[in-house]
């Protein structure tokens, strides 16, 4: 089985455990993916180049980046330059033969572009153009499953190629934690997102009301309807993974000792496809 692992890029999350954990597993002989984001590098990028992120609330109340074309080429400068590159650093040092990837190379992750989202400002609806992000509707599994099948562990981070309306291509952001979903359900595997907490709370303010497992339809709601701010996007990141043919979800901590294995062992939130009822789970959601 395959294993896709999303470490974030919140300033809290600190990858060395994660990587030496993915290092122990590719030593044991299993096939992993590891993903990352980087929202924190690219805000700190941003300011030290003196400009301010800009953040949106679509009227849905999720709350996302606003990627104008300025911030789509700090994007390329930072996510498959500096952290893409640092994190197949580390794992070459782990044992690890890894190989970077932005979602533009070989067409690995790929949908169409949004030039303009919904907001919502001062309690009114609007539309806010010149975006640069997109929705991912394809994943190359066979560039992935090639790059595995050949010992090569890869390691993947956005932009994504987004297609114009024109038919050209133009290169994207979109959600980590999405894309990593993507990945899951187009190779079938478990997907291990680690964040900055142990999982999915009850109580966001309290780590002691972690939700232990979702299975059912009923058990999945209750978790959405728990779940606040960037947890809200991990619980549509799992939902689209398990709908496009994932086996299973986990958010946990990266703070363990062995943050992937535990997660695997359900230290975590694991949500089943159980939760999307009878007949949901048939693997063609999202595939390459």
């Amino acid at each position: 089985m395959t294993v896709v692992v999303k470490v974030g890029g919140a300033r809290a999350v600190e990858p060395a455990r994660t990587l030496a954990d993915v290092a122990s597993l590719v030593a044991d002989g299993e096939d992993v993916v590891l993903t990352h984001g980087g929202s924190t590098a690219v805000d700190e990028t941003l300011e030290a180049l003196g400009e301010e992120p800009t953040y949106v609330e679509t009227p849905a109340g999720v709350v996302g980046r606003f990627t104008d074309e300025r911030t789509m080429d700090v994007f390329k400068m930072v996510m498959p330059g500096k952290l893409n590159t640092d994190l197949v650093e580390h794992l070459q040092n782990e044992g690890v033969d890894a190989v970077g990837l932005s979602g533009v190379d070989g067409k690995l992750l790929e949908g169409s572009r949004k030039s303009a989202v919904r907001v919502e400002e001062d309690g009114r609806k609007k539309i806010k153009r010149g975006d640069h992000s997109g929705r991912i509707e394809s994943v190359n599994a066979e560039l992935l499953e090639t790059l595995l099948a050949a010992g090569y562990t890869p390691v993947v981070s956005v932009p994504v190629l987004g297609r114009e309306t024109d038919g050209g291509y133009t290169a994207v952001n979109a959600d980590a934690d999405r894309a990593a979903a993507a990945i899951a359900g187009a190779l079938g595997a478990d997907l291990v997102v680690l964040t900055d907490v142990s999982g999915i709370y009850e109580d966001p303010e309290d780590g002691s009301t972690r939700i232990e497992s979702a299975s059912t339809p009923g058990e999945f709601a209750s978790l959405r309807e728990a779940a606040e701010g960037f947890m809200t996007r991990k619980v549509m990141a799992a939902e689209e993974a398990l709908e496009g043919g994932a086996a299973s979800v986990v958010v946990a901590t990266a703070d363990a000792e062995t943050p992937v294995t535990s997660a695997l062992a359900g230290d975590g939130t694991t949500i089943t496809p159980g939760v999307l009822g009878a007949g949901a789970d048939d693997g063609t959601g999202v595939g390459g």
